[in-house]
Protein backbone atom coordinates (compact mmCIF):
# COMPACT_ATOMS: atom_id res chain seq x y z
CA UNK A 1 0.00 0.00 0.00
CA UNK A 2 1.00 3.64 -0.41
CA UNK A 3 1.54 5.40 2.90
CA UNK A 4 1.35 9.17 3.25
CA UNK A 5 4.76 10.13 4.68
CA UNK A 6 4.75 11.79 8.08
CA UNK A 7 7.38 13.65 10.01
CA UNK A 8 9.51 11.14 11.94
CA UNK A 9 10.30 13.62 14.76
CA UNK A 10 7.34 14.74 16.83
CA UNK A 11 7.33 17.48 19.45
CA UNK A 12 4.24 16.12 21.22
CA UNK A 13 5.62 12.65 21.83
CA UNK A 14 3.02 10.95 19.61
CA UNK A 15 4.09 7.79 17.92
CA UNK A 16 4.38 8.69 14.21
CA UNK A 17 2.68 5.39 13.38
CA UNK A 18 -0.57 6.76 14.76
CA UNK A 19 -0.51 9.40 12.01
CA UNK A 20 -0.03 7.13 9.02
CA UNK A 21 -3.03 6.93 6.75
CA UNK A 22 -3.42 4.20 4.19
CA UNK A 23 -4.76 5.29 0.85
CA UNK A 24 -7.12 2.93 -0.97
CA UNK A 25 -4.72 2.48 -3.91
CA UNK A 26 -2.99 -0.90 -4.07
CA UNK A 27 0.60 -1.08 -5.26
CA UNK A 28 -0.53 -3.36 -8.05
CA UNK A 29 -2.83 -0.66 -9.42
CA UNK A 30 -2.03 0.14 -13.05
CA UNK A 31 -1.00 3.76 -13.78
CA UNK A 32 -3.61 4.31 -16.53
CA UNK A 33 -7.33 3.58 -16.36
CA UNK A 34 -7.69 -0.18 -16.63
CA UNK A 35 -11.41 -0.94 -16.91
CA UNK A 36 -10.94 -4.63 -16.08
CA UNK A 37 -8.95 -3.86 -12.91
CA UNK A 38 -11.53 -1.24 -11.86
CA UNK A 39 -14.36 -3.71 -12.48
CA UNK A 40 -12.63 -6.25 -10.20
CA UNK A 41 -12.38 -3.59 -7.46
CA UNK A 42 -16.08 -2.80 -7.94
CA UNK A 43 -17.10 -6.48 -7.66
CA UNK A 44 -15.33 -6.68 -4.27
CA UNK A 45 -15.15 -10.50 -4.31
CA UNK A 46 -14.78 -11.57 -0.64
CA UNK A 47 -11.23 -12.46 0.38
CA UNK A 48 -9.94 -14.04 3.57
CA UNK A 49 -8.30 -10.98 5.08
CA UNK A 50 -8.89 -7.28 4.75
CA UNK A 51 -6.60 -4.68 6.27
CA UNK A 52 -8.39 -1.67 7.66
CA UNK A 53 -7.59 1.44 9.68
CA UNK A 54 -10.85 1.54 11.62
CA UNK A 55 -10.40 1.97 15.36
CA UNK A 56 -6.76 3.16 15.19
CA UNK A 57 -5.96 5.92 17.69
CA UNK A 58 -3.41 6.89 20.35
CA UNK A 59 -4.02 5.22 23.73
CA UNK A 60 -5.41 8.36 25.40
CA UNK A 61 -8.32 8.56 22.92
CA UNK A 62 -11.58 6.83 23.81
CA UNK A 63 -14.03 5.69 21.12
CA UNK A 64 -17.54 6.90 22.01
CA UNK A 65 -19.62 6.46 18.83
CA UNK A 66 -19.54 4.86 15.38
CA UNK A 67 -21.88 5.65 12.49
CA UNK A 68 -21.72 3.43 9.41
CA UNK A 69 -23.21 4.06 5.97
CA UNK A 70 -23.10 0.99 3.72
CA UNK A 71 -23.98 0.16 0.16
CA UNK A 72 -25.81 -3.15 -0.21
CA UNK A 73 -23.76 -6.16 -1.28
CA UNK A 74 -23.49 -7.83 -4.67
CA UNK A 75 -26.86 -8.05 -6.42
CA UNK A 76 -28.50 -9.40 -9.51
CA UNK A 77 -28.89 -6.74 -12.26
CA UNK A 78 -31.71 -4.20 -12.19
CA UNK A 79 -31.90 -4.27 -15.99
CA UNK A 80 -31.87 -7.04 -18.56
CA UNK A 81 -30.27 -6.87 -22.01
CA UNK A 82 -33.26 -7.50 -24.32
CA UNK A 83 -33.41 -10.77 -26.28
CA UNK A 84 -30.62 -12.41 -24.27
CA UNK A 85 -30.80 -15.15 -21.67
CA UNK A 86 -30.55 -13.75 -18.16
CA UNK A 87 -27.30 -14.59 -16.30
CA UNK A 88 -27.77 -17.91 -14.51
CA UNK A 89 -27.04 -16.92 -10.90
CA UNK A 90 -28.45 -18.90 -7.96
CA UNK A 91 -29.67 -16.75 -5.04
CA UNK A 92 -30.25 -19.65 -2.65
CA UNK A 93 -27.83 -19.48 0.29
CA UNK A 94 -25.68 -22.63 0.26
CA UNK A 95 -22.92 -22.62 2.94
CA UNK A 96 -20.88 -25.23 1.01
CA UNK A 97 -20.77 -23.02 -2.12
CA UNK A 98 -18.13 -20.33 -2.59
CA UNK A 99 -17.88 -17.59 -1.59
CA UNK A 100 -18.98 -18.62 1.88
CA UNK A 101 -18.49 -17.59 5.50
CA UNK A 102 -18.11 -19.65 8.72
CA UNK A 103 -21.30 -18.06 10.10
CA UNK A 104 -23.43 -18.31 6.96
CA UNK A 105 -25.27 -21.44 8.10
CA UNK A 106 -26.05 -19.95 11.54
CA UNK A 107 -27.14 -16.70 9.84
CA UNK A 108 -29.69 -18.57 7.67
CA UNK A 109 -31.15 -20.34 10.73
CA UNK A 110 -31.32 -17.14 12.75
CA UNK A 111 -32.97 -15.16 9.96
CA UNK A 112 -35.78 -17.73 9.80
CA UNK A 113 -36.78 -16.84 13.38
CA UNK A 114 -37.14 -13.07 13.06
CA UNK A 115 -40.76 -12.62 14.13
CA UNK A 116 -39.80 -10.61 17.26
CA UNK A 117 -38.01 -7.87 15.29
CA UNK A 118 -39.52 -4.40 15.11
CA UNK A 119 -39.62 -3.63 11.37
CA UNK A 120 -41.13 -0.31 10.39
CA UNK A 121 -43.80 -0.12 7.68
CA UNK A 122 -43.34 -2.32 4.64
CA UNK A 123 -39.99 -3.73 5.88
CA UNK A 124 -41.82 -6.43 7.85
CA UNK A 125 -43.10 -7.98 4.61
CA UNK A 126 -39.63 -8.24 3.01
CA UNK A 127 -37.65 -11.52 3.06
CA UNK A 128 -34.74 -11.49 5.53
CA UNK A 129 -32.38 -13.36 3.23
CA UNK A 130 -32.28 -14.17 -0.52
CA UNK A 131 -33.90 -17.49 -1.46
CA UNK A 132 -34.56 -17.91 -5.17
CA UNK A 133 -32.84 -20.58 -7.26
CA UNK A 134 -32.76 -18.07 -10.14
CA UNK A 135 -32.16 -14.60 -8.73
CA UNK A 136 -34.89 -12.02 -9.13
CA UNK A 137 -34.01 -8.58 -10.54
CA UNK A 138 -32.03 -6.58 -7.97
CA UNK A 139 -31.91 -9.47 -5.48
CA UNK A 140 -28.95 -9.79 -3.12
CA UNK A 141 -26.73 -12.77 -4.01
CA UNK A 142 -24.83 -15.13 -1.72
CA UNK A 143 -21.73 -13.06 -2.52
CA UNK A 144 -23.59 -9.97 -1.27
CA UNK A 145 -24.55 -11.67 2.01
CA UNK A 146 -20.97 -12.90 2.57
CA UNK A 147 -19.55 -9.41 1.86
CA UNK A 148 -21.59 -7.98 4.74
CA UNK A 149 -21.00 -10.94 7.07
CA UNK A 150 -17.32 -10.08 6.58
CA UNK A 151 -17.92 -6.34 7.13
CA UNK A 152 -19.74 -7.09 10.38
CA UNK A 153 -17.05 -9.46 11.59
CA UNK A 154 -14.27 -6.97 10.83
CA UNK A 155 -16.09 -4.13 12.62
CA UNK A 156 -16.91 -6.39 15.58
CA UNK A 157 -13.26 -7.32 16.12
CA UNK A 158 -12.34 -3.63 16.25
CA UNK A 159 -15.31 -1.88 17.84
CA UNK A 160 -16.74 -4.57 20.14
CA UNK A 161 -13.81 -6.81 21.05
CA UNK A 162 -11.12 -4.12 21.18
CA UNK A 163 -12.93 -0.87 22.00
CA UNK A 164 -15.97 -2.26 23.89
CA UNK A 165 -18.34 0.13 22.10
CA UNK A 166 -21.34 -2.03 23.07
CA UNK A 167 -21.53 -4.13 26.23
CA UNK A 168 -22.64 -7.77 26.19
CA UNK A 169 -26.02 -6.68 27.60
CA UNK A 170 -26.55 -3.93 25.01
CA UNK A 171 -30.02 -2.44 24.62
CA UNK A 172 -32.10 -1.39 21.60
CA UNK A 173 -31.57 2.28 22.57
CA UNK A 174 -27.84 1.99 21.90
CA UNK A 175 -28.51 1.27 18.21
CA UNK A 176 -30.04 3.32 15.42
CA UNK A 177 -30.82 1.24 12.33
CA UNK A 178 -32.29 2.54 9.08
CA UNK A 179 -32.66 1.05 5.60
CA UNK A 180 -34.39 1.79 2.34
CA UNK A 181 -37.35 -0.39 1.45
CA UNK A 182 -35.47 -2.80 -0.82
CA UNK A 183 -34.84 -6.38 0.23
CA UNK A 184 -31.15 -6.05 -0.76
CA UNK A 185 -30.55 -3.18 1.70
CA UNK A 186 -32.50 -4.81 4.55
CA UNK A 187 -30.71 -8.14 4.05
CA UNK A 188 -27.30 -6.43 3.84
CA UNK A 189 -27.99 -4.64 7.14
CA UNK A 190 -29.07 -7.88 8.83
CA UNK A 191 -25.97 -9.74 7.57
CA UNK A 192 -23.65 -7.03 8.93
CA UNK A 193 -25.50 -6.82 12.26
CA UNK A 194 -25.50 -10.61 12.67
CA UNK A 195 -21.70 -10.84 12.80
CA UNK A 196 -21.22 -7.41 14.44
CA UNK A 197 -23.47 -7.45 17.51
CA UNK A 198 -22.22 -9.13 20.72
CA UNK A 199 -25.44 -11.15 20.69
CA UNK A 200 -27.97 -10.88 17.86
CA UNK A 201 -31.28 -10.63 19.72
CA UNK A 202 -34.32 -10.07 17.47
CA UNK A 203 -36.22 -8.35 20.30
CA UNK A 204 -33.65 -5.53 20.29
CA UNK A 205 -33.64 -5.00 16.50
CA UNK A 206 -35.70 -1.95 15.62
CA UNK A 207 -35.28 -1.29 11.89
CA UNK A 208 -36.54 2.05 10.56
CA UNK A 209 -37.71 2.44 6.99
CA UNK A 210 -36.33 5.28 4.84
CA UNK A 211 -38.36 5.91 1.69
CA UNK A 212 -35.76 8.19 0.08
CA UNK A 213 -32.49 6.84 -1.36
CA UNK A 214 -30.75 10.07 -0.24
CA UNK A 215 -32.18 9.70 3.31
CA UNK A 216 -33.68 13.19 3.30
CA UNK A 217 -36.58 12.09 5.56
CA UNK A 218 -38.90 15.05 6.15
CA UNK A 219 -36.78 17.68 4.38
CA UNK A 220 -36.81 16.44 0.80
CA UNK A 221 -38.38 19.48 -0.84
CA UNK A 222 -35.40 21.08 -2.57
CA UNK A 223 -36.01 22.52 -6.08
CA UNK A 224 -32.37 23.56 -6.57
CA UNK A 225 -31.15 20.04 -5.81
CA UNK A 226 -33.36 18.78 -8.65
CA UNK A 227 -32.08 21.59 -10.89
CA UNK A 228 -28.44 20.59 -10.39
CA UNK A 229 -29.27 16.93 -10.91
CA UNK A 230 -30.91 17.74 -14.27
CA UNK A 231 -27.85 19.80 -15.27
CA UNK A 232 -25.60 16.90 -14.28
CA UNK A 233 -27.68 14.50 -16.38
CA UNK A 234 -27.28 16.86 -19.37
CA UNK A 235 -23.51 16.79 -18.85
CA UNK A 236 -23.58 12.97 -18.80
CA UNK A 237 -25.59 12.88 -22.03
CA UNK A 238 -23.23 15.35 -23.73
CA UNK A 239 -20.15 13.29 -22.81
CA UNK A 240 -21.76 10.11 -24.11
CA UNK A 241 -22.76 11.67 -27.44
CA UNK A 242 -19.17 12.86 -27.99
CA UNK A 243 -17.74 9.34 -27.53
CA UNK A 244 -17.69 7.84 -31.05
CA UNK A 245 -16.01 4.66 -29.88
CA UNK A 246 -18.81 4.07 -27.36
CA UNK A 247 -21.46 4.65 -30.02
CA UNK A 248 -19.81 2.11 -32.34
CA UNK A 249 -19.81 -0.47 -29.53
CA UNK A 250 -23.51 0.14 -28.83
CA UNK A 251 -24.34 -0.23 -32.55
CA UNK A 252 -22.35 -3.48 -32.69
CA UNK A 253 -23.99 -4.90 -29.55
CA UNK A 254 -27.47 -3.89 -30.79
CA UNK A 255 -26.84 -5.83 -34.03
CA UNK A 256 -25.79 -8.91 -32.02
CA UNK A 257 -28.99 -8.93 -29.96
CA UNK A 258 -31.19 -7.70 -32.84
CA UNK A 259 -32.70 -4.54 -31.36
CA UNK A 260 -32.43 -0.78 -32.12
CA UNK A 261 -29.33 0.89 -30.63
CA UNK A 262 -31.48 3.26 -28.60
CA UNK A 263 -33.30 0.37 -26.95
CA UNK A 264 -30.02 -1.31 -26.02
CA UNK A 265 -28.67 1.90 -24.47
CA UNK A 266 -31.88 2.34 -22.46
CA UNK A 267 -31.45 -1.17 -21.01
CA UNK A 268 -28.27 0.05 -19.24
CA UNK A 269 -26.11 -2.88 -20.45
CA UNK A 270 -23.19 -2.13 -18.08
CA UNK A 271 -25.34 -3.08 -15.07
CA UNK A 272 -26.09 -6.47 -16.56
CA UNK A 273 -22.57 -7.03 -17.94
CA UNK A 274 -21.03 -6.32 -14.52
CA UNK A 275 -23.08 -9.19 -13.11
CA UNK A 276 -21.68 -11.59 -15.75
CA UNK A 277 -18.19 -10.23 -15.02
CA UNK A 278 -18.38 -10.37 -11.20
CA UNK A 279 -19.76 -13.92 -11.26
CA UNK A 280 -17.36 -15.15 -13.95
CA UNK A 281 -20.22 -16.07 -16.30
CA UNK A 282 -19.73 -15.85 -20.08
CA UNK A 283 -21.25 -12.75 -21.68
CA UNK A 284 -24.46 -13.47 -23.67
CA UNK A 285 -24.43 -14.82 -27.22
CA UNK A 286 -27.00 -14.96 -30.03
CA UNK A 287 -26.97 -16.44 -33.55
CA UNK A 288 -25.48 -13.13 -34.73
CA UNK A 289 -22.49 -13.35 -32.40
CA UNK A 290 -21.37 -12.78 -28.80
CA UNK A 291 -21.00 -9.74 -26.60
CA UNK A 292 -17.34 -9.84 -25.57
CA UNK A 293 -14.72 -8.35 -23.30
CA UNK A 294 -13.96 -5.57 -25.81
CA UNK A 295 -17.55 -4.34 -25.63
CA UNK A 296 -17.38 -4.48 -21.83
CA UNK A 297 -14.06 -2.60 -21.64
CA UNK A 298 -15.25 0.31 -23.82
CA UNK A 299 -18.47 0.80 -21.83
CA UNK A 300 -16.68 0.46 -18.48
CA UNK A 301 -13.93 2.87 -19.58
CA UNK A 302 -16.54 5.45 -20.55
CA UNK A 303 -18.19 5.02 -17.14
CA UNK A 304 -14.84 5.74 -15.44
CA UNK A 305 -14.22 8.79 -17.65
CA UNK A 306 -17.69 10.04 -16.81
CA UNK A 307 -16.92 9.75 -13.09
CA UNK A 308 -13.69 11.71 -13.57
CA UNK A 309 -15.38 14.50 -15.53
CA UNK A 310 -18.17 14.59 -12.97
CA UNK A 311 -15.62 15.49 -10.29
CA UNK A 312 -14.18 18.30 -12.43
CA UNK A 313 -17.41 19.96 -13.58
CA UNK A 314 -18.84 20.66 -10.10
CA UNK A 315 -22.51 20.25 -11.10
CA UNK A 316 -22.64 16.95 -9.26
CA UNK A 317 -20.87 18.53 -6.28
CA UNK A 318 -23.59 21.21 -6.03
CA UNK A 319 -26.26 18.51 -6.28
CA UNK A 320 -24.42 16.43 -3.64
CA UNK A 321 -24.27 19.26 -1.10
CA UNK A 322 -28.04 19.74 -1.22
CA UNK A 323 -28.83 16.02 -1.52
CA UNK A 324 -26.81 14.98 1.52
CA UNK A 325 -27.34 17.86 3.93
CA UNK A 326 -30.34 16.22 5.70
CA UNK A 327 -28.37 13.00 6.33
CA UNK A 328 -25.16 14.79 7.36
CA UNK A 329 -27.15 17.14 9.60
CA UNK A 330 -28.73 14.14 11.36
CA UNK A 331 -25.24 12.62 11.73
CA UNK A 332 -23.80 15.81 13.24
CA UNK A 333 -26.73 16.30 15.64
CA UNK A 334 -26.29 12.76 16.93
CA UNK A 335 -22.52 13.19 17.36
CA UNK A 336 -23.10 16.42 19.30
CA UNK A 337 -25.59 14.72 21.64
CA UNK A 338 -23.12 11.91 22.33
CA UNK A 339 -20.29 14.41 22.89
CA UNK A 340 -22.54 16.05 25.51
CA UNK A 341 -22.78 12.74 27.37
CA UNK A 342 -25.86 10.98 25.95
CA UNK A 343 -25.43 7.20 25.87
CA UNK A 344 -28.07 6.42 23.23
CA UNK A 345 -27.53 5.54 19.55
CA UNK A 346 -23.78 4.98 19.97
CA UNK A 347 -23.82 2.62 16.97
CA UNK A 348 -25.66 3.70 13.84
CA UNK A 349 -26.16 1.77 10.63
CA UNK A 350 -27.65 3.21 7.46
CA UNK A 351 -28.11 0.58 4.74
CA UNK A 352 -28.28 2.27 1.37
CA UNK A 353 -27.26 2.42 -2.29
CA UNK A 354 -24.48 3.76 -4.52
CA UNK A 355 -26.70 6.82 -5.13
CA UNK A 356 -26.57 7.45 -1.36
CA UNK A 357 -22.85 6.99 -0.74
CA UNK A 358 -21.58 8.69 -3.88
CA UNK A 359 -23.05 12.16 -3.13
CA UNK A 360 -21.95 11.93 0.53
CA UNK A 361 -18.33 11.35 -0.57
CA UNK A 362 -18.60 14.24 -3.04
CA UNK A 363 -20.17 16.63 -0.51
CA UNK A 364 -17.43 15.87 2.04
CA UNK A 365 -14.82 16.75 -0.61
CA UNK A 366 -13.33 13.23 -0.83
CA UNK A 367 -12.67 13.52 -4.56
CA UNK A 368 -10.06 10.74 -4.72
CA UNK A 369 -12.55 8.08 -3.63
CA UNK A 370 -13.63 5.42 -6.07
CA UNK A 371 -17.30 5.02 -6.96
CA UNK A 372 -18.92 2.91 -4.20
CA UNK A 373 -18.23 -0.76 -4.83
CA UNK A 374 -20.60 -3.52 -3.70
CA UNK A 375 -20.71 -3.57 0.14
CA UNK A 376 -18.78 -0.28 0.39
CA UNK A 377 -18.69 1.22 3.87
CA UNK A 378 -18.23 4.81 5.03
CA UNK A 379 -17.56 5.12 8.76
CA UNK A 380 -17.73 8.16 11.05
CA UNK A 381 -15.89 7.56 14.34
CA UNK A 382 -16.31 9.92 17.31
CA UNK A 383 -13.38 9.97 19.74
CA UNK A 384 -12.84 11.70 23.05
CA UNK A 385 -9.40 12.92 24.03
CA UNK A 386 -9.19 11.88 27.68
CA UNK A 387 -6.88 14.74 28.68
CA UNK A 388 -8.66 18.00 27.76
CA UNK A 389 -11.99 16.19 27.07
CA UNK A 390 -12.11 17.35 23.46
CA UNK A 391 -14.00 15.45 20.76
CA UNK A 392 -12.63 14.46 17.37
CA UNK A 393 -13.89 12.60 14.34
CA UNK A 394 -12.27 10.20 11.91
CA UNK A 395 -13.83 9.31 8.56
CA UNK A 396 -12.93 6.04 6.87
CA UNK A 397 -13.91 4.70 3.47
CA UNK A 398 -13.52 0.96 2.93
CA UNK A 399 -11.01 0.85 5.75
CA UNK A 400 -8.84 3.76 4.53
CA UNK A 401 -8.56 6.91 6.65
CA UNK A 402 -9.86 9.76 4.47
CA UNK A 403 -10.39 12.32 7.26
CA UNK A 404 -7.83 14.74 5.90
CA UNK A 405 -9.07 14.46 2.34
CA UNK A 406 -12.30 16.20 3.44
CA UNK A 407 -12.70 19.85 2.46
CA UNK A 408 -13.24 20.93 6.08
CA UNK A 409 -10.15 19.24 7.53
CA UNK A 410 -7.54 19.48 4.77
CA UNK A 411 -5.90 22.59 6.25
CA UNK A 412 -6.19 21.43 9.85
CA UNK A 413 -3.97 18.45 9.00
CA UNK A 414 -1.08 20.77 8.05
CA UNK A 415 -1.23 22.73 11.32
CA UNK A 416 -2.19 20.13 13.93
CA UNK A 417 -0.29 17.45 15.76
CA UNK A 418 -3.52 15.49 16.39
CA UNK A 419 -4.25 12.47 14.19
CA UNK A 420 -7.94 13.42 13.90
CA UNK A 421 -10.28 16.27 13.03
CA UNK A 422 -11.97 18.38 15.75
CA UNK A 423 -15.70 17.67 15.88
CA UNK A 424 -16.53 21.39 15.64
CA UNK A 425 -14.94 21.56 12.17
CA UNK A 426 -17.43 18.95 10.93
CA UNK A 427 -20.28 20.71 12.76
CA UNK A 428 -19.40 24.10 11.23
CA UNK A 429 -19.17 22.56 7.78
CA UNK A 430 -22.62 20.96 7.98
CA UNK A 431 -24.38 23.81 9.79
CA UNK A 432 -22.85 26.72 7.86
CA UNK A 433 -20.10 26.15 5.29
CA UNK A 434 -22.06 23.77 3.05
CA UNK A 435 -24.23 26.73 1.99
CA UNK A 436 -21.51 29.30 1.26
CA UNK A 437 -21.16 28.22 -2.39
CA UNK A 438 -24.89 28.97 -2.84
CA UNK A 439 -24.50 32.39 -1.17
CA UNK A 440 -26.96 31.14 1.45
CA UNK A 441 -27.04 30.66 5.21
CA UNK A 442 -29.43 27.72 5.49
CA UNK A 443 -30.53 24.56 3.74
CA UNK A 444 -33.99 25.96 3.03
CA UNK A 445 -32.54 29.14 1.51
CA UNK A 446 -30.02 27.19 -0.62
CA UNK A 447 -32.79 24.88 -1.83
CA UNK A 448 -35.11 27.69 -2.91
CA UNK A 449 -32.66 30.33 -4.16
CA UNK A 450 -32.58 30.52 -7.94
CA UNK A 451 -29.34 29.58 -9.68
CA UNK A 452 -27.32 32.56 -10.91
Amino acid sequence: VHLIPVSPVRDDGLNPKSRKRIMPDLLTEPPAIDPVYEAHVYCNIPTITEHSMEGHAPHYFKLVSVQVLIRHGDRYPLYAIPKTKRPNIDCMLVPSRKPSHPQLEAFIKHMSKGSAAQMEGSLSSLPRFPSHSLCEMGELTQTGVVQHLQNGQLLREIYINKHKLLPGDWTAKQLYLETTGKSRTLQSALALLYTFLPDFDWKKINMRHQWSTIFCSGTCDCPMRNHYLEEEQRRQYSLRVKNNNLEKIYVDMAKIVGIPTRQLRASNPIDSLLCYFCHNVSFPCTKAGCIGMEHFKVIKRHQLEDERERQEKKLYFLYALLATHPLLNQTVNRLQRIAEGKKEEVFVLYSAHDVTLSPVLSALGITEARFPRFAARLVFELWQDERPKEHFIRILYNGADVTFQTSFCKDHYKRSSKPMCPLEKFVNFVKRDMFLIFNSTSYYDACHRRAL
